[in-house]
């Protein structure tokens, strides 16, 4: 078995994936050097410098197979977190080049292949939960502030929403889990990567003096218009998760 320890980027993950092909791996396992940790004494090591050139090749070679569209489904992947996600990714590209006229993220007769469609059909479903249900509140500097706590990395798959959204006016959505966010000034939208965690404790002293009175009026409303009799709870909580709950105003 030999293990190629790398960054944990997209683009190192795919400089490992090149490595695979270029010295010839069969037994061979991709793992970030974060998650690794050695069991087997006997494991041939391999350290991965990512190299963009490298992560290109393999991508332009995906994007020939499986189309952008394909790329775009195991960036899901990658983002999911999950602890097979590079033996997932690796696979498909040993598929797509080994039957490249194939849309092989459609045969789901494969192993690999399903608990990709799987993974993607999870991912989709919190990146547009994120879209929903993120709520934005008002600090003392006139910037719009989002918490958000995903059980998958879904910042970059919904920066583009936000961006398109808000044009007009300053905010930032940070991940309480990962510890980085993203930041829109008017004229770019970059991702932030804070030292430190943000401190919580410390978060509502930064509200715009408006923020509370703009809270106050959102929990009324959301009260007034409340229909007593027709609550149905099973059906609320089907379309909007408990776990979500923190995250909406009317439910504090």
């Amino acid at each position: 078995m030999t293990t190629l320890l790398y960054d944990g980027s997209f683009d190192g993950l795919f400089t490992a994936v090149f490595e695979v092909f270029e010295y010839k791996y069969k037994d061979v396992e991709i793992i970030s050097r974060e998650r690794f940790h050695q069991e087997n004494i006997f494991a041939e090591i391999h350290e991965v410098i990512t190299q963009n050139d490298k992560s290109e090749r393999v991508l332009n070679k995906l994007e020939a197979n499986i189309s952008k569209q394909g790329i775009h489904e195991l960036l899901k992947v990658y983002l999911s977190e999950d602890p097979e996600a590079e033996q997932l990714i690796l696979s498909a590209v040993r598929q797509s080049i080994k039957y490249p006229d194939e849309n092989i993220l459609q045969n789901y007769a494969d192993e690999a292949i399903l608990k990709i469609a799987k993974i993607c059909k999870s991912v989709s479903r919190e990146r547009h939960r994120m879209t929903a249900f993120v709520r934005f509140e008002k600090m003392q500097d006139d910037v719009f502030f989002a918490k958000i706590d995903p059980d998958f990395n879904v910042l970059p798959l919904i920066r583009k929403h936000f961006k398109d959204r808000y044009q007009d006016q300053k905010w930032m959505i940070y991940d309480l889990r990962r510890n980085y966010g993203i930041i829109y000034d008017l004229e770019t939208c970059d991702f932030f990567y804070p030292d430190e965690k943000i401190d919580l404790n410390k978060y509502e002293q930064k509200f715009h003096d408006q923020e509370k009175n703009y809270q106050t009026l959102w929990q009324r409303y959301f009260t007034k218009t409340n229909i007593v009799e027709r609550k149905n709870l099973k059906l609320h909580v089907q379309h909007v998760p408990k776990r979500y709950w923190k995250y909406l105003t009317e439910k504090w």
